[in-house]
This record gives C-alpha cells, structure tokens and sequence, in this order.
C-alpha cells in the first residue's frame, strides 16, 4: 500500500461553488473538471458499496484522515472527517493514490448484501464517555518578538467584528473566544513563550495548539527556535503562520527551509507540519488560518466533561476599582456559575459576577471559555488552579493554609530540581529520561556539546536536550527547565541576574563548566544515577533439616549445614522437594544453648526464619543475601 506523507495544509484552492449550488452538484462540477484515470495499469482495487465518510475512506487506503482531507481540498471539496462521499468523489480521489475502487452492486435476485465493510476506528480510551463533549480548541501564539504576533491577534479578533459580534468594548482578559464556520476558537492572548512555559513550571497545561509566527522578511530568529523548544516540551501540536508575506523581502520558502532544518517540514517537503502563509495588516490567509485550527483540533477530538463543579486556571489576575481582586479564569472542565464557592491557590471566593472578553456579564462558562472572575480574597498567581467546592468552612480553611505557607521562609518550600533528587526519583521509577537546557559561548560549541552528548552510549535512560542556543544562562531557560523538571548547564557562559533569580525562586539547578569533558563526565555520571542498581542474589549456604522441635509457642528446625554457612539475620528461603515454600530471615540460630552469629558447613544447628513453624523433615534451608549492583548505561 503506497506511504503517504502526513499533512492537513491544503494547496491554494480553486475558486469554491457559489453558495446555491449543493455540495453534490459542486462535486459533480469537480468531477468534470478533472478526467479520471482509474484505467492505468498497476492499479490497486477496493470495494465499495455506497457513500462512505471521509475517515472511513481514508482507512481503506490505508492513510490517515488529515491526509485524504487534503486530497478531496485539491478536488475543490471542502468536507468534515465524518461527512459522507459519494461512489464517484471516491472513485475521482482514490485514483489520485493509485487505487481502483470497484462498486459491488445488487443483485436482482437472492438476499441483500451484507453492510459495507470499512476499517473500524481504534475504541475510544476509557475516558470518552457520553458525558464528555467537544469542546473548542485552546490555542496560542509563539514566535520572536518583532514578527507580528500582536498584530495577527489583532486582525483574528476584527473578524468577529466584521461578523456581527460587537455590542460591547473588548475586555483584556488574557483570552478571548472568535466563531468561524459554526464553531469556536479560544486564543490566549498571553505575551511570549516565558510565560506560555511559565504556567506548564505551575502545572498548567492549557494550550491544545501552538500557532508559530514567523516573519516572511526576517525568517528564523532566536526566539523563533526557542518557542518551537518551549512548545516541544510541552508536547503541543505546532501550526506554522509566515507573517508578512507582503513585506518588501518576503520569502516564505526559506522560512520553511530554515523550519525543516527544526523539524517543521512542510507539506511540498514531505513532512507533517502545516504552514499558512499570511499578511495581519492586509488580513490575508487569515480565514485559512483559522480553517485549519479547526481541522487539526477536529482530529485532536478534544473532549471535556459540560455538567458538575467547575476546574479551571488562571490565566492573569489584577486589582481593578471598585470590582477588587479580578481573576481570569479558563474553565477546562464543569461549568462556572455565579454564586459557586471556589479556591484558587491561597484564596478563595463566591463568585460575584462573570464577564466575558466583550465586557457582557455571562450567567455561565463552560468548558474553553474564558472569563473575569470577581470575588476572590485576593490575587492568585498565573497557572493556580480555580476549583469549585460546596462546603465553604472547608474552602476558607484550605485556603487559609495555603497563605500560612507562603508566608513560610523559603528555605521550608518544596524540593528544588538538581541532579541528586532527580537520582532520587528515578530510583523510585518515577523517571527514566534526564532533561537538560544547555547553553554555551558559541553555536560551535553547542554542536560540539551535543556530538559528545549523543556519543553517551544507553539503552536505559534517554537524554533529552529540550533546548541548547549561544548566549548566558537567562530566565527563560530557568522556566522551561522548571516546566520540564530539568537542570540547566552552561558551558564558557555567565548566568544573568535574573536567571540566578528565578532559578533561587524556582529551585532550578544551574551547573556551569569551562571544561567540555567535566561536563560530559558529569551528564554521563547523572545518567548513570537514574538508573535503580540491580539487585543481585548471592547464595551463602545450604543445610538439610534432620529434625523438628516443638516448643511452647513455636517450631525450630535442627538442621546440618551442607555447604558454605549460615548467617544470623540473613534472608533464607525454605525448599521442599526444589519449590520455595516460605521467604524470611534467620531470626535464631543457636549451637547447642548458645547463639551464634553463623554456622559453617559439617556443623549442626537449631534455627527459625521468620513466623515459619511448618518444617519437615528433608527440606533445604537455602542461605543468601542481596546486593545492589550499580548498573552501567
């Protein structure tokens, strides 16, 4: 079966029918346009019966559903994953891959036929339950400082205003919601990967889609390649937007040039990655944007329960006039009304009001909606989590604890993330992956840092740069390490006042070298350190019990030693006819009246392992003790 390349970026598209035509007649239309060549040789066949829905379809010819969504854009079909497609559009869009579809029709005669046959969709995971529903996708917007991620906020959230959605001024409430094509998308309107990473470091993992704007003019920067680290780490789909594509200088294919040397490639490359290209001053591309933010959120199919007690995150909060302490808030799951009891982080709160991102005070928000929130006792930090609770006395009391804590010196706050409780976690199979930001003095010697790096040999435990560039240690590193409980190394760099700053408050390990194989011997000795010795067993000796002794409250084996020795308060196992019957240790071991520390072979002895009284006669006392063995990578 052909290897098709994953994508959803559809090519330009052709002009679409006009709206009175029915999406049949446009796909008669389309049919005309394109002849079809099912005829040629070498040709794969299937069989079909009837429409079938674009999933399905995508799963006979073995590719996956963003893929035949992209083939059916180029016959200027615009569909759904679940929409159905005539015999003839599957017919036109399977020759494109080198199929045949073959229509099994009925015969006059005899029984109907049995149902189509279509590949099955894997089950859905356990959580997908009919109390989940689909929400709208979270999504934000990464990239350099200078390339346009204001503006391009700026002209997505015009479009509702061009759709009728005014009636109020726009509130900042560090999100907002935007409807195209029947549905919703929520953007967070939050400045710089810093902060994006900042959340993740409080646990917060909000976004489903990272957008990364590029410049067409400037191409690749810094802050372009350290987003992409930022939105890696935080395991989010990435949507690439070329910005100012009408920019004196513009050229979006060295930007995808440069972005596939990252691992973005796009379509014509023969990756994955979508690239839409756009101008936010003009407004171009902005529709196609948004079109396949809903196409990949369709496939994430991102679900959430509707009914029950609210959860949510802060997304920013301030001290407003005459409102106090504002929250805003997205729901990730339940629904927030007002009147709710809610802790959030040291404070708590009953719900005031809501207002959305248009100053409308709301009666609820359900799951991708943001909201002010008013009412709380006080400023919780961004990424704190917002729940609901019923029992208001309980509420204040957490609460109350929360703050007492803070107010704690900080020396008596949590662990901090170094190379020793990363040891400490592993060896408790927490984690078999060390992570590491790495910075050094040059990009040479960055290359020459990983290529040592990469020569580490092991099969046990994964080292994973999660970010490496040329410059001093600084805060954002300190975060994304924090996000991605990390260490930071730097290698000929200096640390700046604010990273030493933010890694004291965040307890980040920063560890600085000037010479590359300390480094390399140190990053080698750490992942060593991850991995949990072996336990080794080591037989000391075996004897043959020849009698049992009942006395008043328990049993005592006599036994001669056969080999080797028997050691007081070792670990024993008892065999009888070669199968281990009881595990223990040596609890006494005596020699005539007197204990013995051990008993070596040819000598007699009374012993008991454990709570153990069912000796027989014959049966092997067998010896041993364990031993932890480092393990090598």
């Amino acid at each position: 079966m052909p290897k098709t390349k994953q994508t959803i970026s559809p090519p330009k598209r052709k002009d679409p029918p006009t709206s009175s035509a029915s999406p049949v007649a446009a796909m008669e239309e389309t049919l005309k346009e394109t002849p079809a060549d099912s005829a040629a040789e070498g040709r794969k066949t299937i069989s079909l019966r009837g429409p079938i829905a674009v999933k399905d379809l995508a799963g006979l010819l073995g590719i996956k559903p963003f893929q035949m969504v992209h083939h059916l854009m180029e016959l200027n079909i615009f569909p759904t994953l679940t929409q159905l497609l005539d015999e003839d559009v599957a017919k036109k869009v399977s020759a494109r891959m080198g199929f045949e579809i073959q229509t099994e029709r009925k015969e006059r005669h005899g029984p109907p036929p049995p149902a189509p046959k279509v590949v099955e969709e894997p089950p859905p995971a356990p959580e997908v339950t009919p109390d989940l529903q689909l929400r709208s996708p979270v999504v934000a917007f990464l990239g350099h400082v200078d390339h346009g991620k204001t503006t391009l906020l700026d002209a997505i959230r015009h479009t509702r205003v061009a759709a009728g959605e005014a009636g109020g001024i726009t509130q900042h409430i560090g999100a907002y919601t935007i409807h195209h094509g029947g549905k919703s998308i929520t953007f967070i309107d939050t400045p710089g990967h810093e902060a994006f990473t900042a959340m993740r470091a409080r646990g917060a993992s909000i976004t489903d889609i990272v957008v990364l704007v590029v410049a067409a003019d400037d191409g690749a920067m810094p802050q372009t390649i350290e987003a992409i680290d930022h939105a890696r780490a935080a395991n989010v789909p990435i949507i690439v937007a070329i910005n100012k594509i009408d920019a004196p200088g513009a050229n979006p294919l060295r930007v995808k040039t440069q972005l596939q040397e990252r691992g973005l490639a796009p379509e014509e490359f023969g990756g994955e990655t979508i690239f839409c290209e756009v101008s936010a001053l003009k407004g171009k591309g902005i529709d196609h944007l948004l079109e396949m933010i809903l196409l990949q959120a369709e496939v994430l199919e991102l679900r959430a329960l509707f009914d029950g007690p609210a959860v949510g995150r802060v997304i920013e909060a301030q001290m407003e006039t005459g409102r106090g302490p504002t929250a805003s808030i997205l729901v990730q799951k339940g629904t927030l009304r007002p009147g709710d009891v809610v802790l959030c982080g040291p404070y708590w709160g009953r719900v005031r009001a809501l207002i959305n991102d248009l100053g409308k005070t709301v009666r609820e928000a359900g799951p991708s909606t943001p909201v002010k929130v008013t009412g709380l006792s006080g400023l919780p930090s961004p990424g704190e989590e917002l729940l609901v609770e019923s029992d208001e006395r309980r509420v204040r009391q957490i609460a109350e604890e929360r703050l007492a804590l803070l107010k704690r010196p900080r020396q008596e706050v949590g662990p901090k993330v170094t190379l020793e409780n990363l040891f400490a976690a592993i060896a408790e199979g927490q984690r078999k992956t060390l992570h590491l930001v790495l910075k050094a003095d040059t990009q040479g010697s960055i290359e020459a840092l990983v290529g040592q790096l990469e020569k580490i040999p092991s099969k046990k435990v994964e080292l994973s740069v999660i970010h490496s560039a040329a410059g001093p240690v600084t805060e954002s590193d300190i975060l994304l390490a924090k996000a991605s409980e990390g260490i930071v190394i730097g290698f000929n760099v200096k640390t700046d006042s604010s990273a030493a700053a933010a890694a004291k408050r965040e307890g980040v390990q920063i560890k600085l070298f000037s010479v590359i194989y300390e480094l390399v011997d140190q990053v080698r000795d750490a992942m060593a350190g991850l991995l949990e010795p072996e336990l080794r067993e080591t037989v000391l000796g075996t004897a043959l019990v020849k009698k049992v002794f009942e006395l008043n409250k328990f049993s005592v084996a006599g036994v001669l030693v056969q080999s080797g020795r028997m050691v007081r308060k070792a670990q024993a196992r008892v065999l009888r006819g070669k199968q281990p019957i009881y595990d223990g240790s040596i609890q006494t071991l005596k020699r005539f009246q007197d204990e013995a520390p051990e008993v070596r072979a040819g000598l007699e002895c009374g012993m008991r392992l454990g709570n153990f009284d069912d000796y027989e006669p014959n049966d092997i006392i067998q010896c041993y003790q364990l031993e932890r063995v480092p393990q090598s990578l």
